[in-house]
């Protein structure tokens, strides 16, 4: 038996669930000027920031990475309005794959 994954055949012996796991991120957050507005904690689909429970120096809370749940989908820097948020990807690993015939 074989999987279909977009264009690529892959041979059940060979099929390792582990090498279809998510891309990994990190989130570095300027908590200077980080406002605490919550958008990029509603847009995030990992569930992975949350609200400091520290004011940084203009009395907001900022926002603070959970858990290393990160995936690197950039949703919560695309809709901080004050780009206090960086998004870091790290490189996809290399898989074996058999070309399709």
């Amino acid at each position: 038996m074989a999987y279909m994954l977009s264009n690529c055949l892959i041979e059940k012996s060979n099929f390792n669930p582990k090498e279809l796991s998510m891309i990994k991120g990190y989130v570095k957050i300027n908590g200077v000027i980080c406002k605490g507005c919550e958008l990029c904690i509603i847009s995030c689909p990992q569930d992975g920031l949350r609200l400091s429970s520290q004011f940084n120096e203009n009395g907001y809370r900022f926002v603070e990475l959970i858990e290393d749940k990160c995936t690197g989908c950039v949703n919560c820097a695309l809709v901080c309005p004050e780009a206090a948020i960086t998004v870091y990807r790290q490189p996809k690993q290399a898989k074996k794959v058999v070309a399709k015939e």
